[in-house]
């Protein structure tokens, strides 16, 4: 990246923080905002950012960022209050998203016959992940039920992690038509999880152990605190490199691991929150200046169509198959299943693992998840704040709310940026 590359990308963010207070609560969101800039400075616009020279800042870009997001999520699961509590994200989670991959499997293979299975699982794999960020007035806002608030953000949190080691799988098996045998294809897939887990559980284990015998003897200054929890997936990426694993796999059991050992104490974490929000804000930057012009200039029909299905019927069936038996109301099964936007996870899958793995339909797949999160940051951002506010008054009109299933009581959850070393239950 070039001097001019870095002051562009400098002057974006500058700008968009002295303006984000008057931004916030609108329905322009920050991902529009980096986004649409990227577009417009990017090569396919006034050219400030030369997408060339911009490659391989992408690929460093991308992948901390994600590293940093799983860590922070995956640190803050409580898996016993998550088992008691939560009953919509575990529908989720347990029933929605193999549906979604499997719903998203087949309308690739109706609408791309040229992918083949793998290739066509890689790309509804790529696309599984929701994004909560994006619609931020849904996961935030005081008048919608919490159990729906809290289920998608709790959602959104856990699916990318638990979607790396599948898109590990598939993208193996995808490569194995081409390249690899069988057999070569099964060590691959062992060695990946494998040494993922082994990479996370190292570092988050002794991460955690090491850090909360120093912080007993007062030897952490506080800032430096940060900074070696911030080092923690970082040591768990480049561990499992080591071992010849995935290291976003790593991230996110450290992150697990860490959370589980740790114990609390009385320090934020937001050094990682807000490394993990300006990580974020890049990678929509650059997915705007670098990749998102190309795909807006070789749209097809059926990547129109998929696109379209994706943020429709392939997300909103299989969350009203997951939701039966819970007894929601229609307009909590249409709400719950319209935000399931596409976002930060799609783009760094599609970016890093898909456009490095030298599958011969990378192409087709990072341009149809190009078109895909593209609709949902402009689409889920312009319907977040409305249909969170109509939402809200429709519950608020019900005289006797107790007694709606949306109504049931659970546990507070916390969202990306809050204290996780506190005191009160941690968040799921």
């Amino acid at each position: 990246m070039t001097g001019g590359d870095l002051a562009t990308v400098a002057a974006v963010v500058f700008g968009y923080a002295a303006f984000s207070g008057r931004l916030h609560g609108t329905v322009i969101t920050p991902a529009m905002v980096f986004v649409a800039v990227g577009l417009a400075v990017g090569g396919d616009g006034l050219g400030w950012i030369d997408p060339g020279a911009s490659a391989e800042t992408v690929r460093i870009l991308t992948s901390a960022t994600l590293t940093v997001v799983l860590f922070t999520d995956a640190m803050r699961i409580d898996v016993p209050t998550l088992r008691r509590e939560a009953a919509l994200p575990e529908r989720l989670l347990g029933i929605g998203l193999p549906l979604t991959i499997v719903a998203g499997t087949a309308a690739a293979l109706a609408l791309f016959p040229e992918l083949g299975l793998w290739p066509a699982a890689v790309l509804a794999t790529v696309l599984a992940p929701t994004d909560a960020a994006l619609g931020q007035a849904v996961v935030t806002d005081p008048s919608l039920p919490s159990r729906v608030r809290q289920g998608l953000n709790v959602e959104s949190g856990l699916n990318d992690g638990l979607c790396v080691p599948l898109l590990a799988i598939f993208l193996t098996l995808a490569e194995s038509e081409e390249d690899l045998t069988k057999g070569d294809a099964l060590r691959v897939i062992l060695e990946e999880i494998g040494g993922g887990v082994a990479g996370g559980l190292l570092a988050g284990a002794l991460g955690a152990l090491v850090l909360a015998f120093c912080l007993r003897r007062r030897w952490v200054e506080p800032a430096w605190h940060q900074i070696a929890l911030l080092m923690v997936p970082v040591a768990a990426y480049g561990a499992a490199v080591a071992f010849r694993g995935s290291g976003f796999i790593a991230a996110f059991v450290a992150g697990l691991a860490f959370g589980r050992l740790a114990g609390r104490t009385d320090a934020p974490t937001y050094l990682a929150d807000q490394v993990g929000e300006l990580l974020a804000a890049l990678t929509f930057l650059i997915f705007g200046a670098v990749a998102l012009g190309p795909v807006l200039g070789d749209v097809t029909w059926a990547v129109v169509a998929y696109a379209v299905l994706s943020l429709t019927l392939v997300r909103m069936v299989p969350v009203a198959v997951a939701l039966v038996g819970s007894r929601p109301r229609p307009i909590t099964v249409a709400f719950v299943g319209w935000f399931g936007p596409r976002g930060l996870a799609s783009i760094v899958f599609a970016l890093d693992l898909v456009g490095e793995s030298g599958l011969e339909e990378s192409p087709l797949i990072v341009r149809v998840v190009g078109l895909t999160v593209a609709l949902s940051v402009l689409l889920h951002g312009a319907s977040a704040a409305p249909a969170a506010r109509r939402y809200g008054e429709w519950f608020a009109r019900h005289p006797r709310p107790a007694e709606l299933t949306e109504s049931l009581p659970t546990v507070e959850i916390r969202p990306r940026g809050a204290r996780l070393f506190g005191g009160g239950p941690k968040p799921l």
